[in-house]
C-alpha cells in the first residue's frame, strides 16, 4: 500500500457502527458474511432496519418456539418505531423468530387485521398470548 501525505480521517460514528454491526453478525450466523454484511449496510444507507436473520434462514417446522417476552421485545425493534406494518413484512418476521403461524393467524384474526397492521395494537393482542 502506498502511503499518501493526507491524514485518514475516521467519522466519529464509524467505530459504533462497526460495533453494532459485529453484533449483528454473530447473532445471525450467515452463511454468507460478505453478502449479508452488504444488505445490512445497504439497508443502513437507505434508513431502513437492517437484517437481524438471513432472508434464506429456514426453521424446520417441528421446532416452533414460545411466545416470550424477549421475542416479542426483538420483534418490537425491528419494527423500529413505525405505527404501520405490512402483514407479509410482519408474517416474515414472525417466522424469522421461530414462532407458530397458527398464533400468528390467530392474533391476526382476533385483531382482525388486513394487509396493513397497526403495530401497538397487534403487540398488544401478542402480549395477550403470553
Amino acid at each position: 500500500m502506498a502511503q499518501t501525505d493526507k491524514p485518514t480521517c475516521v467519522p466519529p460514528e464509524l467505530p459504533k457502527m462497526l460495533k453494532e454491526f459485529a453484533k449483528a453478525a454473530i447473532r445471525a450466523q450467515p452463511q454468507d458474511l460478505i453478502q449479508w454484511g452488504a444488505d445490512y449496510f445497504e439497508a443502513l444507507s437507505r434508513g431502513e432496519m437492517p437484517p437481524v436473520r438471513e432472508q434464506s434462514e429456514r426453521v424446520p417446522l417441528c421446532n416452533w418456539a414460545e411466545l416470550t417476552p424477549e421475542l416479542l421485545k426483538i420483534l418490537h425493534s425491528q419494527v423500529a418505531g413505525r405505527l404501520i406494518i405490512h402483514a407479509e413484512e410482519l408474517a416474515q418476521m414472525w417466522k424469522v423468530v421461530n414462532l407458530p403461524t397458527d398464533l400468528f393467524n390467530s392474533v391476526m384474526n382476533v385483531g382482525r387485521f388486513t394487509e396493513e397492521i397497526e403495530w401497538l395494537k397487534f403487540l398488544a393482542l401478542a402480549c395477550s398470548a403470553l
